[in-house]
Parts: structure tokens; C-alpha cells; sequence
């Protein structure tokens, strides 16, 4: 018998919440009979039908195990050995991937300091230089995220803007969509109007972060990129045999709104973390709250005191800045409590008791 803390709860991250139970029951849905493996099973062809009602006619979907797993298969099968990607430099797919872009897929990252996470095309042209130039990486790819890693934003024109540059330069673009469902109800969009519909070439599909349990897709939007993925998903041993589990959970997902549903829970739950939190004298919003992620400036020692308790990163050691991720099933009174417990430290970290 596996015991848990059943009122345990974390906000390091939303992978620390556990599988939405419409998710579970989907995967239970499919558990019965012998399916053909490797993604020419029934279920998956129905995943093909939900995601081109979200991002085209020409969308195809390709399910693997992980987030990384879905980075590192798009960005490869876009890429030639010599080629490079350019990416913020806060970019999940530098800062936290393990170096699995540059190590599995063997690509060059070009990154660039940014203000808020976000590329502009004058910020992806300190990197888009040197083409022809043996001696320099060619530049291929314009990784953007979205939601990016510091719970910011690209407003679909922002997007257009990134694609149309990239594509003058004879380049595509990729968009991490680890947290895409929570950018898409931030922005009242659906996914293709910032996707498919400003140029976007491919996409990594989220939903471990949005309640699946280890559920995310390849989207290939340029049919032009296409005819490599299935090789490199193989390759890079992000194939599941059993696919059908992979696909049901997407499908539960995406099928109807419980990707709405679950995301608009933990944006929520975000502002009105970020709401307690600014009323606590001595605690600073540092970034734009706007899905489910609130960073904040605390003191050392009440980050330290707090953790003793709650889970949640310090993202910046010099500045004091932690980040609290907020989940689909982060409860107003989990929030209400964690908002107590800072204001208690702070005032004793204030008064010295």
C-alpha cells in the first residue's frame, strides 16, 4: 500500500499536480483489446482529427512522452547537422532541458538576453548573422515559448512579426507550448490564431503541465517538415508502442474544453496568489502575472523559512526572486493559506521575532 500526504501541496511547479480524473477515465476508456502499436491504432487517428480542428486541415500530430522529448524531435527534424537555433536565453530548451538539445540532438543554441522572455525580430538578429559562413552554425530555427518561461505572453501579432522575419531569412519557427492551453485562455485565442495562422512552422503540444500524466504531441503545421519526424521521434526513443495511452489522454484533453477548463483554473488561481501577495508590505510582483506563474521578491530568510513548509523554486539567488506555479487543481484555499503563512514570516521577519 502506497501511502501520500493526501493535503499536501506544492507550487514548484504544476507537474507536481496529479492526473485530472477525465484523463484517467480516457485511459482506462482505451485499456480493453489489442490495438496496432506505434500510432496506427483507432485512437490516435481520432488524436489527428481533434488537433486539426485547433491548428488546420494540414496539422499533424505526433505523440511522445515528454516535453523535452516533443523540443528535441521538433527542433531536430528541422534541423541539418550544422544548424543552430536561436532562443531567448531563458528558454526552457537551454536553461532546464539538461542540455539535451545540444547533447541527444547534437544542435547548436544561440541565445539572447531578454527583458521578459520574449523575442522581437530585432532581438533575433544579434544571432541571425553569418549565413554562408563556415565557420559559424547557420542559423535555422527561432525557438519561441509560449507561455514563456517567466509567465509572460506573445500577443499573436508579436508572432506574425517573429515568423515573417524568420521566414525572410530562410528560417522557421518552433513554439514550445509546454503551458500553450494557459497562453491561449490568457489571451482569449484559440491555438491557431497564434500558430497556424501567423506562420508558425511547428509546435511542441502541452498537456503533462495541464493535467495529463506523460502526454505531449508534435505538431507539424508546414507540411514542407513533415517527412522527417516520424524517423527522428524513432530515433531519439520518443515512440511509444503503446500509443493509444498517449493519444487518449490528448484527446480527453482537447477533444472538448477541459484544456479550458484546467487552465483557466490556474491563471486564476495565480492572480489572486499575486493579489494576497502584493497587499503583504515588503513583497514585489517582479514580473507580469498573466497565466498560472507569480514570481515574487522575498528575503532570503523568509524564502527559507517557507520552504520548510511549501515547495517552490528561488529563480534567482541575487535578487531573491522565487517562482509559485499554480495548478489545475490548486485549490482559493491553498492559495489563501500560502498567502498567510508569507504575510506571518514577513511581519516576523520585519520586527526581528
Amino acid at each position: 500500500m502506497i501511502e501520500l500526504k493526501p493535503s499536501w501541496r506544492g507550487f514548484a511547479s504544476d507537474n507536481y499536480a496529479g492526473v485530472h480524473p477525465e484523463i484517467l477515465a480516457a485511459i482506462g476508456d482505451v485499456n480493453s483489446g489489442h490495438q496496432i502499436a506505434y500510432g496506427d491504432d483507432e485512437v490516435s487517428a481520432q488524436l489527428t482529427n481533434v488537433v486539426q480542428r485547433h491548428f488546420g486541415a494540414d496539422a499533424q500530430a505526433f505523440g511522445v512522452f515528454n516535453g523535452t522529448g516533443a523540443n528535441v524531435v521538433a527542433l531536430q527534424s528541422v534541423c541539418r547537422p550544422w544548424e543552430a537555433v536561436i532562443c531567448a536565453e531563458s528558454a526552457h530548451i537551454d536553461a532546464d532541458e539538461g542540455g539535451a538539445p545540444e547533447r541527444v540532438a547534437g544542435l547548436k543554441l544561440l541565445t539572447v538576453p531578454t527583458p521578459d522572455a520574449r523575442l522581437t525580430p530585432n532581438l533575433i538578429d544579434r544571432q541571425a548573422w553569418g549565413f554562408g559562413v563556415v565557420h559559424r552554425a547557420q542559423p535555422r530555427v527561432v525557438s519561441i515559448t509560449q507561455s514563456t518561461e517567466l509567465g509572460t505572453t506573445y500577443t499573436p501579432g508579436e508572432i506574425s512579426a517573429i515568423t515573417a522575419h524568420a521566414h525572410e531569412l530562410g528560417m522557421f519557427v518552433h513554439l514550445d507550448g509546454a503551458r500553450i492551453s494557459n497562453a491561449a485562455v490568457s489571451l482569449g485565442a484559440s491555438f491557431a490564431e497564434f500558430t497556424t495562422d501567423v506562420g508558425v512552422d511547428i509546435v511542441s503540444l502541452g498537456g503533462t503541465k495541464n493535467g495529463a500524466m506523460a502526454a505531449e504531441a508534435v505538431v507539424v503545421l508546414n507540411p514542407d517538415l513533415l517527412a522527417a519526424v516520424p524517423f527522428v521521434r524513432k530515433t531519439f526513443m520518443q515512440l511509444p508502442s503503446k500509443m493509444r495511452f498517449i493519444s487518449a489522454q490528448l484527446i480527453a484533453l482537447f477533444d472538448g474544453d477541459l484544456w479550458h477548463r484546467n487552465a483557466s483554473i490556474s491563471n486564476a488561481r495565480a492572480q489572486r496568489l499575486a493579489t494576497g501577495l502584493t497587499a503583504i508590505e515588503g513583497v514585489h510582483i517582479s514580473q507580469p502575472v498573466q497565466v498560472n506563474g507569480v514570481f515574487a521578491v522575498l528575503p532570503a530568510a523568509v524564502t527559507e523559512r517557507l520552504q520548510q513548509e511549501y515547495t517552490f523554486y528561488t529563480w534567482d539567488h541575487h535578487t531573491g526572486e522565487v517562482r509559485l506555479m499554480c495548478s489545475w487543481d490548486t485549490t482559493e484555499s491553498d492559495i489563501d493559506a500560502f498567502v498567510a503563512a508569507v504575510s506571518h514570516e514577513m511581519a516576523t521577519f520585519v520586527t526581528g521575532t
